[in-house]
């Protein structure tokens, strides 16, 4: 992948995970605090979370294509670093204060990790049929 193919697919990702902290967030207030309102140091906060989530897909990149065992290694070893820095700084931001608040928080993150990942297979499958429909009609032409 070129470095400006991965540019954008690091800015969609980042757009998603902002809207999917956003949206869960908002649906999640509605059942438990209808009256809570969100301000904006909270956006901030989402914001930076959602910014630096999608800085460290760059463990992901790499210019030349690796294969399936090598990028499951850099996809897990994406998933941990997340783990591990995101809950860093929610204890720095002061939102990580006891270990019950790191376990919730990592779950979260497994959730929206989850969420980016399936929603990036699904692109790549239906990227991966409009190839193969391309190559059937090219054998079809020779």
């Amino acid at each position: 992948m070129k470095m400006p193919e991965f540019v954008q697919k690091m800015i969609k990702d980042f757009l998603i995970i902002f809207a999917s902290i956003i949206i869960i967030i908002t649906i999640l207030r509605q059942i438990y605090y209808p009256d809570m309102v969100f301000d904006l140091k909270s956006i901030y906060i989402i914001m930076a979370f959602s910014f630096i989530s999608a800085l460290i897909g760059f463990i992901l990149y790499s210019p030349t294509d690796l294969s399936e065992k090598k990028m499951r290694i850099r996809i897990t070893f994406h998933f941990f670093a997340l783990e591990i820095v995101l809950i860093a700084l929610g204890s720095v931001f002061g939102i990580v204060n006891s270990a019950v608040d790191g376990i919730i928080l990592a779950l979260q993150i497994a959730v929206i990790y989850t969420l980016v990942r399936l929603l990036s297979w699904k692109k790549d499958k239906k990227e991966a049929q409009q190839i193969n429909e391309k190559l059937k009609a090219f054998k079809k032409d020779v």
